[in-house]
């Protein structure tokens, strides 16, 4: 594959896309912001379109990294959609974090037309994303996957196919919950800390050689000590994402109280004005509440 198409260049995408070009692929952008095509194509040297049907047209795959359902059915389905521009054998990939749903739907309309479908959600943040170091959660047909596997790990660690279409969604649902309980974890033991005088970032180095350690600990307690929260994925994306997970929990008749609750103290940060801040901000709902 030759020529690849990218839509969307958000936090995630755009350095994505960046890869890719540096590769030295051939790479269409489209952005809904022409603005941001136009830079992206400055910096990497791609070409930028009007529309993700044009930008689509004559590319060999098409990858589309944008914000919850409607955005991609918008991007892919719409009247301009880069269905319409997708020839037969050509491959479509989606990094959204969006529902399994959603995936099949997606698959079952390319199938119509001749092209294949990968669900293959991405996690490890802009960080990862500006790395080349993404985890990537694939939902395919395995003969799909190994046309892709290779292209995808310009900008991913781990590339790796988790099951049928939508088993790549189903397991960043996985991540996501896992992620929720581990953060408000980390916010409640550095409270914790702050409240009993101990030195937090003492306690930090002593801990995280244990098996309180996580990925969470080592990148995010820092700017949680120092009150910043504008170094990741943000809340209201968070709570875009739990609420995929909650609604899947409920046909699957699976129990899920600790994500049901921290989705909450993430409302609660919603109505502090943090809706942009990042996901350990929940450090600072702590630090909010005054206790009787």
């Amino acid at each position: 594959m030759s020529t690849v198409a990218f839509i969307g260049l958000g936090v995630m995408g755009y350095p994505m896309a960046g890869h890719l070009a540096r590769a030295g692929l051939d790479v269409r952008v489209y952005n809904r912001t022409p603005a941001k095509a136009e830079a992206w194509s400055e910096e990497y040297g791609g070409s930028h379109h009007t529309t993700p049907r044009e930008a689509a047209s004559g590319a060999d795959l098409v990858l589309v990294c944008v914000g919850n359902d409607d955005d991609v059915r918008q991007v892919i389905r719409g009247e301009d959609g880069a269905l319409h521009g997708m020839a037969p054998g050509s491959l479509l990939v989606d990094h959204t974090t969006a529902s399994a749903d959603l995936a099949e739907e997606l698959d079952a309309a390319c199938r119509e037309q001749g092209i294949g479908f990968i669900d293959a959600p991405v996690s490890g943040g802009q960080q990862g994303a500006e790395n080349g170091a993404l985890t990537i959660m694939c939902g395919a047909d395995e003969a799909d996957f190994t046309r892709v596997e290779s292209l995808l790990g310009h900008f991913g660690r781990a590339v790796t196919l988790m099951g049928p279409v939508g088993s790549g969604q189903l397991t960043k649902m996985v991540n996501q919950i896992c992620i929720a309980g581990l953060v408000q974890g980390l916010a409640e033991g550095l409270h914790f800390a702050e409240q009993a005088g101990l030195d937090r970032q003492r306690v930090v180095d002593v801990i995280a050689k244990g098996a309180a350690g996580s990925w969470q600990m080592e990148n995010r307690h820092a700017t949680m000590i120092a009150d910043e929260y504008e170094h990741g994925f943000a809340v209201d994306w968070m709570r875009k994402d739990l609420g995929i997970c909650l609604e899947q929990a409920r046909r699957l008749q699976a129990r899920l109280p600790v994500t049901a609750l921290v989705d909450q103290f993430y409302a609660d940060l919603q109505v502090l004005g943090g809706g942009r801040w990042d996901t350990s901000s929940l450090l600072r709902r702590l630090r909010s509440m005054k206790l009787d």
